[in-house]
């Protein structure tokens, strides 16, 4: 009982370490589990994959499973520091590193890719050699439809391009300079299921895809950001990683659904999917959460500039059961949006003061004439 209690307490103290207070693979803070063939401290969701890899890994619980004294001495030989300086040695800068919050499918893909396939160790140096040329079949939403179809998808590093075809010619060609792509399970209902977005005659255009193989479509994920690093790589030769791989990505800090009104506030309320873009400055809005092309856009300046934002109770909804108002003001127009809760009304208001709050560089002066 005393070298129980004693190498509970060993544990407790090695997890609030620096190196040990976060999990080894998401992130997530206070982690009360720990892989005693691995030397980690993981989270309970990340603890369902180490299950799955009995070959590899073996969970127990900090708090409530026994642990005996060589299993204790393992842990203080290794930690998380120890053990992620060996299994993500080689890391490609563009390879993406899931967070406590992403889906379940990249966090389960990242840790297999750890510790199963060893692929960041530098024993296997084949990522970008297979990321030069990638190919293969997806299933595509229609444009106009919700069916999904398979269609042959081709990424070229060569000319910086993704490719989709429907017969023997491409249907889109895509440019990886204003390419993004994030995982959208929720969105497309499949937990696979990946957007890719890009802009087509300066509107954004979105392309729903999955695969039903996790390790594919995450591969897929990977790719893309690969190529789209490569492009940044060669635009900006002396740019540091620390500059380009927050630009492999744009950072979308707010979806969901709010009412909008017309120019002279009096036409009717209709609902629209907005999203919000820290990185462009821009407030998108299309039919649905998942319609390919972008009804329209506006651009967030900075309060220095003539932008700000309010909430408000607009007299004009006439009967429209969202009632929680949010006027954006520009030095163009006003515009009136209407919330369904209040939460989302706060939350939309705090990400929109979050856009103004970022000084404008460059190139976002250059969208703000094209918007």
């Amino acid at each position: 009982m005393a070298s129980s209690e004693r190498n509970k307490k060993i544990l407790l103290d090695m997890v609030k370490q620096p190196s040990n207070d976060h999990c080894a693979d998401c992130g997530a803070p206070d982690p009360d589990w720990a892989s005693y063939r691995l030397g980690v401290f993981v989270c309970v969701n990340c603890s369902g994959t180490h299950r799955d890899l009995p070959d590899i890994s073996r969970i127990k619980s900090i708090h409530l499973d026994f642990w005996d004294d060589s299993l204790v001495e393992f842990m203080k030989t290794k930690g998380n520091a120890a053990s992620n300086a060996f299994f993500e040695k080689c890391v490609p800068a563009y390879y993406y590193r899931p967070q406590q919050h992403d889906c379940v499918i990249l966090k389960d893909q990242w840790i297999r890719a750890k510790y199963e396939r060893r692929e960041f160790t530098g024993e296997k140096q084949f990522l970008q050699q297979v990321y030069n040329l990638y190919e293969g079949i997806l299933w595509k939403k229609g444009k106009d439809n919700k069916q999904f179809l398979k269609r042959r998808f081709v990424l070229s590093k060569t000319d910086f391009t993704l490719r989709y075809f429907t017969k023997g010619d491409p249907k889109a060609v895509i440019s990886m300079k204003n390419i993004d792509v994030v995982f959208q399970p929720e969105k497309i209902d499949h937990a696979h299921g990946l957007q890719i977005s890009y802009l087509e005659e300066e509107r954004t255009r979105n392309l729903f895809v999955y695969h039903d193989k996790s390790l594919e479509i995450v591969s897929w994920f990977n790719a893309i950001r690969a190529t789209r690093y490569a492009y940044l790589k060669k635009i900006y030769p002396d740019a540091r990683n620390s500059v380009l791989v927050p630009l492999i990505t744009r950072s979308n800090i707010k979806e969901g659904y709010m009412e909008k009104t017309g120019p002279t506030q009096w036409e009717p309320f209709k609902k629209r999917w907005f999203i919000l873009n820290l990185s462009d400055r821009k407030l998108s809005y299309f039919k649905t959460s998942v319609d390919a092309l972008e009804l329209g856009a506006v651009f967030i300046g900075t309060e220095a500039h003539g932008y700000s934002v309010r909430e408000c109770q607009p007299k004009q909804a006439r009967g429209g059961r969202w009632k929680f108002g949010v006027t954006l003001d520009t030095p163009g127009r006003q515009f009136v949006f209407l919330c369904d809760q209040e939460e989302d009304q706060r939350e939309w208001i705090e990400a929109l003061k979050e856009v103004m709050a970022q000084p404008m560089l460059l190139h976002n002066t250059s969208l703000h004439h094209l918007l």
